[in-house]
């Protein structure tokens, strides 16, 4: 087997060496922190008047048998509780709050006690099938569920150091272990939804216990191996599948929605449900890098740019149908009915996270940064009690009352789900912020994400405390600042360099320095002393952006972007139909401020609409022309829509020559 390069591996800081201190984040982190994080633990107690339930609590009560009554939800409701013990684990590390300890200590206290003996945990299961435990993997997502409860108890472990939820979790851990697997007398099989696989990972970097790092490694390699688990899974329970009953299937469903289709180092495009695929790469390329397997590396990337060059909207979304949540085929980018789940966004940022540590290449963060400032936030309103589940390109709000295939298309978002992954996921990633903007090397500190914030970090045979300052999104300006240093200070700084900026420039103590380039960072080796401060302007001019030609959604269409931030235009502040809008192609793009909030910056661009056509109002059809005359049009950040007056929305305008 190949051997991956250790030249450019690096690895991410500790969450708790990093304080967030920034105009636009820290916003985001103190809203999860005091406000979402306080309304799910609600949210999983039911207390949310007019939201679907969740009885996530109620179900773990009923399994621990301190009170009687149903399972409710769905088969992997126990998930959202884990997530959000994850968030407060991330929440803890970086800001100790005792009162939110206590809550979660007793929720932890919860699921121990309703843990079998042989260490198997799940409330669907040992509360309404006990005797179906294990008998569909394909359906059920008990890995899935297993993965969010380990992701939970090394964030909590790490968090707060207490190893209550760690103990739970590696029992379970060890009861798959046991269970599953290549030697003799255990079964050859794997989740329907992938999760465990990186979650694994992650409790074999916190125990050191390579049987966690072998069983994701069986799990990853399995999958797609012939005979079909999958298939023969499905044969023993009588050709049924769990969603619908008793019905017996005449065929089984295609093995590409759930990734099986071959060995995952044969896929050469990504297929099927979205989330799956993407929490299967982020594993595949942990694995990659920690047993130094260069050929899964170069699936990795083979499956890398099929996504983000073929199949990613330009908001960093993926699956662009709801069908089954999933990706298509190449350029396949429908616009009013993508799904985009906002869990797939933080997936593909988990995915990206990982390729950065293989090698140092400026696309990963891009689109690290791409999905992060637009969609995971879109996904949240402002006051952290309202949720998108799909991030939709355009929004007609009739349409979406109206017409059954676009139903899943909210112009609202909502309190709660009944199928609730992405609110958690949410608060689980901005909680972690901390933990994505840098990754380090021996000798050099990479910057991947201008989040401004205070680190300490190990470089080479110096110790540093490093203060990151940033006016993103709105200004262009970010400055690393060396506020401390023990030993030689001998290092680099290597700063990423947007895609989006079309003329970056460096001062290194306000002299203005060439860099050198890299893959798109800017490499900066120096002795540096205490007060040094490397100082970074990027060009923040609004652009068009243009799709591909066989983007068909988007023919003739332009989108709006400036700095890190996709645009779009609102009902609101512009003109209902929005369809009926055209951009002219020279049309000056001018910044504005000052119409919803001071700091934020929107385009204002002199347009043109197509008119009412009031003569033949009641003729769906006519030979006349329209006629055009002049509309001032405003766009808005994408990540903001929504949180105003409900209507249409749209990312790509038609443009006129």
């Amino acid at each position: 087997m190949n051997k991956v390069s250790s030249s450019f591996q690096s690895q991410p800081l500790p969450l708790k060496n990093i304080a967030i201190n920034d105009s636009y984040w820290t916003p985001y982190v103190e809203l999860v922190k005091n406000t979402v994080i306080p309304y799910q633990w609600d949210a999983l107690n039911d207390a949310i008047p007019d939201a679907e339930p969740s009885r996530a609590i109620r179900n773990f009560r009923i399994a621990a048998g301190l009170e009687k009554g149903e399972f409710h939800g769905f088969v992997f409701q126990d998930t959202d509780l884990y997530k959000w013990l994850e968030a407060v684990g991330f929440s803890l590390s970086a800001s100790p709050d005792p009162d939110l300890a206590k809550i979660a200590d007793e929720a932890i206290d919860l699921i121990a006690a309703a843990q079998d003996e042989d260490g198997y945990i799940n409330t669907y299961f040992m509360v309404a099938a006990p005797d179906k435990r294990l008998t569909n993997l394909h359906d059920c997502h008990e890995f899935y569920t297993a993965g969010h409860l380990i992701e939970a108890a090394v964030a909590y472990y790490e968090g707060t150091g207490k190893t209550k939820l760690l103990d739970v979790a590696k029992k379970f851990a060890d009861f798959i272990c046991l269970t599953y697997g290549p030697e003799p007398g255990q079964i050859r099989g794997y989740d329907g939804h992938q999760e465990i696989e990186l979650a694994l990972i992650k409790l074999y970097q916190v125990t050191g216990d390579t049987k966690y790092l072998n069983l994701s490694s069986f799990f990853i390699d399995e999958r797609g191996q012939q005979p079909s688990f999958f298939h023969e899974e499905w044969e023993r329970r009588g050709r049924k599948s769990f969603w619908t009953g008793d019905v017996v299937q005449k065929q089984f469903p295609s093995l590409e929605y759930w990734q099986a289709h071959k060995p995952v180092r044969e896929q050469e495009v990504a297929v099927g449900h979205a989330v799956r695929a993407v929490y299967m790469y982020t594993a595949m390329a942990d694995l990659a890098i920690l047993k130094g397997d260069q050929e899964l590396l170069n699936v990795c990337k083979r499956l890398w740019n099929n996504i983000v060059h073929k199949q990613m909207y330009v908001n960093g979304s993926i699956g662009s149908t709801h069908h089954g949540e999933a990706f298509t085929f190449d350029y396949d980018l429908p616009n009013d009915t993508n799904y985009s789940e906002t869990c797939a966004s933080i997936g593909l940022i988990f995915f990206a996270r990982r390729m950065l540590q293989a090698e140092m290449k400026g696309e990963y963060a891009d689109v690290m940064e791409r999905a992060l400032y637009n969609t995971v936030t879109a996904g949240i309103a402002e006051d952290g009690k309202h949720y998108f589940y799909v991030n939709p390109m355009e929004v007609w709000p009739e349409a979406s009352k109206g017409n059954p295939g676009k139903h899943h298309v909210k112009a609202v978002r909502q309190k709660w789900y009944g199928c609730a992954c992405c609110p958690p996921n949410v608060a689980r990633l901005l909680s972690s912020l901390g933990s994505y903007i840098f990754t380090a090397s021996e000798d050099t500190l990479y910057t991947h994400l201008y989040i401004g914030n205070e680190t300490q970090v190990t470089l080479g045979s110096s110790k540093a405390t490093i203060a990151l300052t940033s006016e993103l999104p709105w200004n262009g300006l970010a400055s690393l600042q060396v506020q401390e240093v023990e030993g030689d200070g001998i290092f680099t700084l290597a700063v990423r360099v947007p895609s989006w900026s079309q003329d970056t420039s460096f001062r290194v103590n306000g002299e203005e320095i060439t860099a050198e380039l890299r893959d798109g960072y800017a490499y900066f080796k120096r002795t540096w002393k205490q007060g040094d401060q490397l100082s970074i302007h990027f060009d923040m001019q609004a652009r068009r952006l243009y799709s591909h030609s066989n983007v068909r959604a988007n023919a003739g269409r332009v989108a709006l972007q400036r700095g890190p931030l996709v645009y779009c235009l609102e009902e609101m502040d512009n003109v209902s139909p929005l369809t009926s809008v055209r951009l002219p192609a020279d049309a000056e793009i001018r910044e504005v401020t000052g119409i919803w909030n001071d700091e934020i910056v929107f385009l204002e661009i002199d347009g043109i609409r197509q008119e009412e056509d009031t003569e033949h109002k009641d003729t769906l059809y006519s030979t006349e022309p329209p006629k055009q005359e002049a509309q001032r049009l405003l766009a808005v950040p994408y990540t903001l829509w929504g949180n105003r007056t409900p209507g249409e929305m749209q990312v790509w305008i038609r443009e006129q020559s």
